[in-house]
């Protein structure tokens, strides 16, 4: 049964790439302290979780950052200019409100919006950029909002707007990655026994170049390496290329990126369970930590166990609780029946 409560604290915990010490750090170590032997925190932030066992070393990791926004400028009037943290669409940004961490604390800005009515014909035919998106805090000049605590180099996020759409829909920002980091912190708490070694990790700057799981991957040469991350699912304008679909069950990859041999083993554990794996094409790297922790070292066997969600990397990003549910399910069944196994394809 998904903690709704602890689901919208890791979602709403602050902590875009390269800052995830401004908050969600501290959430995953009080959540998984209680149940690991060791935690830890390297040089750039990732939080290393250890259950220990005789059997294969493996790594999980779900990452904890988020995309955002950078200021880069300060104008005279007192508005805010913006440049993205990862892959944030301008578009999406009109209208919205942003919550900002500067040095006297959290402060809020809107995004300017030019009124229909006094709009210029051209206008309206325009998407926004990052030239055009503009956030006012209140301020009326520079000197205030300096006062105010905004700096070239303050970064900011989507505000906060976790809302249940229906028994079994959410809509949030920020369900990459943060769907899942709550979904493997779910997974470390249900484990009644294992005999793999495992470690859990909260990933930082997967969203600027998967730069938290390469040092992890380094320190904890694991033998096989699951990430946790989002995927795609139908929604509109998918234009039926998008297969998975909103409750239909947790999502696993094959393509060049997934060790086929932990791959058939996800599919006994899944059938030995009764629980349905929806499948995922990705015939190049998937854009996720797996990417990295293949080429760790000499290399390591990885796959990639995904929770589907529409309209992602947007203020709305939506998700099916039951397929929260079957994920914690279906990894803590995974970690627990995880031997020694012949992983060269």
């Amino acid at each position: 049964m998904v903690n709704l409560e602890l689901l919208k604290k890791v979602v709403e915990a602050p902590g875009v790439s390269g800052y995830e010490f401004l908050g969600i750090r501290d959430v995953v170590i009080e959540e998984l302290k209680p149940y690991v032997d060791e935690i830890r925190v390297d040089k750039l932030g990732n939080v290393i979780a250890h259950k220990k066992g005789n059997g294969p070393r493996i790594m999980i990791a779900a990452h904890m950052d988020k995309i955002g926004v950078m200021v880069n400028h300060i104008d005279k009037n007192g508005y805010l200019h913006l440049v993205p943290i990862g892959g944030v669409d301008p578009r999406t940004l009109v209208a919205q409100r942003i919550r900002f961490f500067t040095e006297k604390g959290e402060r809020y800005g809107v995004v300017g919006h030019i009124p229909p009515h006094i709009q210029k014909p051209e206008d309206r035919k325009k998407a926004a950029d990052w030239d055009t998106v503009v956030v006012d805090v209140g301020a009326d000049s520079k000197e205030e909002a300096e006062e105010m605590g905004f700096r070239v180099g303050t970064v900011g996020e989507f505000a906060p707007a976790f809302v249940q759409l229906t028994k079994n829909r959410i809509a949030t920002p920020y369900l990459d990655d943060r769907v899942c980091l709550y979904a493997m912190i779910e997974t470390a708490k249900a484990l009644e026994s294992h005999e793999a070694d495992i470690y859990f990790v909260a990933s930082v700057q997967e969203e600027v170049g998967l730069r938290g799981a390469r040092v992890a991957s380094y320190a904890i040469d694991p033998e096989i390496g699951i990430a946790m991350d989002v995927t795609f699912a139908k929604q509109v304008g998918d234009k039926g290329k998008i297969v998975p679909k909103l409750g239909g069950g947790p999502v696993m990859d094959v393509g060049p990126n997934i060790n086929p041999k932990v791959r058939a083993f996800a599919d006994e554990v899944a059938k030995k369970y009764g629980i349905e794996l929806q499948v995922e094409a990705s015939p190049r790297p998937t854009g996720t930590d797996a990417n990295i922790m293949q080429i760790n070292r000499e290399g390591v066997a990885t796959a990639v166990l995904s929770i589907p969600i529409r309209y992602m990397h947007s203020q709305v990003e939506t998700a099916d609780i039951r397929d929260i549910d079957k994920t914690i399910e279906f990894a803590k069944h995974f970690l627990e029946e995880l031997r020694p196994m012949e992983l060269i394809p």
